[in-house]
């Protein structure tokens, strides 16, 4: 399809295979956004091949990556006064919002620029807050990292673009791997890479493939760090797999020692997410560090109780090294030896710092672990679960958190 290479999937019933398989596009889980479609034994005529490839070469953005340079370059060159910027789409400007008298340091911030783009499940372009992205960016510093592979993170790489190209001193690069190909309009080929997380497609063929190896090539692999903050509705097996075809390109490099290494990760990504992340990465832990986002009404800094953002780092790295602002509440557990947050309380029974989403949890004896406070034991169930449940159970599984018992409006994660 116009996004790549279609993944393929089956609809299960009670933890079953049920009905043929199909392949569907990798980002858009609407068909309104991507209708393609075709069952895993179907024969697919020479006549509907044909019309596939017509269908995806008229979707194709207007201009190639290299045509927007050499129109960024010329753009540059215009005064003031006549540059101008569409913050909509490609096409039929005509009813579109434009900005005037573009400036230079304008350029430098894209993703202010731009319109977001919010399909949840496809672009999800929530931006890290300003508190959010320093906090990023200073702690990759801190831990030595020298080169960031920007994973879906445009406003992290273009704080990286801005600090390098102000400050002489500034030693940290940035590599953006981006759905959204209207950042080639700011970033020449070493910059940026026109990717999709889901199914590890370049749309720039080789050549992408190549820039991305030369950079986690640099310096014999060594300080490099990936960051990636994937929409929240993407699937976790999906995003799984190309993080780990990543990981193996920077593997190739002839450093000694890397056959047992995985290369050094940020995967910013909401807390009831944990249990999947980790079937897939088990050397995975959960940071407390609540990320925020400037455009979501919800995951914002400063809210209190369930309102605080749910978003959080899951690294590889040591937990103690991720150093979190004592400022914002956070301390360190010497037990458990990371930093926490402020209500997170160590229990001695678990013998850990058990609260995911900011608040005290409370042991409980019968299911022997921590709860949410919200949550009560029930008998029949056999687990703590929300006063207001219903006590049957659901076969098929939770489309949040994976398990079966519930639906994902009635997820506990959620709650």
């Amino acid at each position: 399809c116009p996004l790549g290479p279609a993944l393929l999937f089956v609809k299960t019933s009670q933890g079953k295979q049920e009905g043929r398989r199909f392949y569907a596009c990798s980002a858009c889980r609407d068909r309104k956004d991507c209708n393609f479609f075709q069952w895993e034994d179907e024969k697919v005529s020479e006549t509907r091949l044909a019309a596939r490839e017509e269908y995806n070469r008229n979707h194709r953005p207007s201009f190639t990556h290299r045509q927007n340079v050499e129109r960024y370059k010329n753009f540059v060159l215009l005064p003031l006064s006549k540059r101008r910027f569409c913050q909509a789409e490609w096409e039929k400007h005509s009813n579109h919002q434009f900005l005037c008298d573009i400036s230079t340091a304008q350029l430098k911030s894209p993703s202010q620029l731009l319109y977001p783009l919010e399909n949840k499940k496809t672009n999800a372009q929530y931006l890290f807050a300003g508190r959010s992205c320093r906090f990023l960016l200073d702690l990759i510093i801190d831990l030595g990292f020298r080169r960031v592979l920007s994973v879906g993170t445009p406003r992290l790489h273009e704080m990286i673009q801005s600090k390098a190209s102000e400050e002489e001193d500034f030693k940290v690069r940035s590599l953006l791997l981006d759905i959204d190909f209207r950042y080639s309009q700011f970033y020449t080929e070493d910059e940026f890479c026109h990717y999709n997380m889901f199914n590890h497609y370049f749309f720039g063929g080789e050549a992408a493939r190549e820039t991305c190896r030369k950079f986690l090539y640099q310096d014999n692999g060594e300080r490099v760090i990936m960051v990636t903050d994937p929409p929240f509705g993407g699937l976790v097996e999906a995003l799984a797999s190309s993080f780990k075809k990543l990981m193996a390109m920077w593997k190739e490099t002839e450093k000694e020692g890397h056959n047992n290494q995985e290369m050094p990760m940020f995967w910013i990504f909401p807390y009831f997410f944990e249990s999947r992340i980790l079937e897939f990465f088990p050397s995975f832990t959960m940071m407390d560090y609540q990320v925020d986002y400037d455009n979501h009404a919800l995951y914002k800094h400063g809210k209190t109780g369930r309102r605080q953002s749910p978003v959080r780092i899951f690294t590889n790295l040591t937990p103690s090294m991720i150093v979190l602002p004592v400022e914002e509440g956070y301390r360190f557990c010497t037990i458990c030896q990371r930093y926490v947050s402020s209500g997170n309380q160590h229990c001695e029974i678990c013998n850990s710092c058990t609260s995911k989403d900011g608040r005290q949890w409370k042991h409980c004896v019968l299911c022997n672990k921590c709860v949410k406070p919200s949550w009560f034991h029930c008998n029949n169930c056999n687990c703590c679960t929300l006063p207001n449940h219903t006590c049957e159970k659901t076969d098929a599984g939770c489309f949040v958190c994976g398990k079966a018992g519930h639906k994902r409006n009635t997820c506990p994660s959620l709650s």
